[in-house]
């Protein structure tokens, strides 16, 4: 596996020793997990966001990016995120959206974060050329950590790829592995309206996309927390249809969320008005929880003020959801039979 895992970052100049990863590596061993190219401010460069991976996917020979703490010990718990980039993205773009990697020794977290296939007309994740695919890659994750040593494992997705994590996320394979799962502006449960991404006449506010009804809700058990900019949705509604299935309190909103350092993206293209985003910045962000929700599950939601669809999350507001996150009922890697 450390073969497999080197291979990835010889082409931007790292090298990553795989020892300790697997739960049967004797205690004391170490590794040299992979960076994740860190700007040295806001706004990265293009060519800096575009490295593939450091691990290899060996049914495909597709790469991935793999993070996780270097100082995981024999049978350490930890928490399994899939990260899965939006509709025109790649998978290290959406490491530095959704940085969560800089959390990955403090919370103890695996991130694994790959790249769709299908590139034309625009790079999206589709079920025959990617579902396989993800499946091998947490089939991966599984074998060389050790299943049991997973707390809980969550699917993360932007955009295209929250809609992806909604259509997956009930299949055979995902519905008795997926404890979570964290939309990033992909969709919420419930009824929230999207503006992001249309460009209305001079003064005129744009046309809202409908969002499914709730009726439409999944049918298996996770975890849902949810984020978007305020300026690419309509309202947040005051109730979740989700929190109701898991019989969770009214809703209660916490402190606001202030950052004062900026996330590492500005918006892709700001020609689509502030709803898609602009530049890379300081911001507040108000927070929704749903409490005392039946089984340990956690329902939230997070609304980034004066934010758009493709500003990275800053820090503290990243910070609040992977705290949720990790405290959420897990067990089901546990659990498979």
């Amino acid at each position: 596996m450390a073969k497999v895992i080197q291979q990835g970052l010889l082409a931007v100049g790292y090298v990553v020793a795989f020892a300790a990863a697997a739960a049967a590596q004797p205690t004391g061993s170490t590794c040299s997990a992979p960076p994740r190219l860190n700007c040295p401010q806001a706004n990265c460069p293009v060519d800096q966001v575009r490295a593939e991976g450091n691990a290899v996917e060996p049914k495909s020979g597709r790469k991935f990016f793999l993070d996780y703490p270097c100082d995981l010990k024999p049978n350490e718990e930890v928490v399994f995120v899939l990260s899965l980039h939006g509709a025109g993205s790649i998978g290290n773009w959406q490491r530095h959206y959704f940085p969560i990697v800089d959390l990955k020794d403090k919370y103890r977290l695996i991130v694994a974060t790959p790249t769709a296939a299908t590139a034309e007309p625009t790079r999206r994740w589709v079920a025959e050329a990617d579902d396989a695919f993800l499946r091998d890659v947490v089939d991966l994750v599984y074998k060389e950590f050790g299943r049991n040593r997973i707390k809980s494992f969550w699917l993360a997705g932007h955009s295209q790829g929250g809609i992806t994590s909604r259509r997956i996320i009930c299949s055979d394979y995902f519905a008795s592995r997926v404890d979570g799962w964290l939309s990033l502006s992909g969709g919420r449960l419930g009824s929230t309206r999207v503006t992001f991404g249309r460009a209305p006449a001079a003064g005129a506010p744009a046309a809202p996309a409908p969002a499914p009804p709730a009726a439409e809700l999944p049918s298996c058990d996770f975890s849902f927390i949810y984020t978007a900019g305020q300026l690419e949705i309509e309202s947040l509604p005051a109730t979740s249809p989700w929190a109701e299935k898991y019989g969770c309190g009214a809703r209660e909103r916490r402190a606001d969320i202030v950052d004062s350092r900026p996330g590492y993206l500005t918006a892709t293209d700001q020609s689509r008005g502030p709803s898609w985003g602009r530049h890379a910045r300081p911001g507040t962000a108000e927070a929704y929880v749903y409490p005392k929700c039946r089984d340990g599950r956690v329902v939230a939601d997070f609304v980034r003020l004066d934010k758009g669809h493709t500003e990275g999350l800053e820090p503290n507001v990243l910070e609040e959801i992977v705290k949720l996150m990790v405290s959420a009922r897990g067990g089901k890697a546990r659990s498979e039979r």
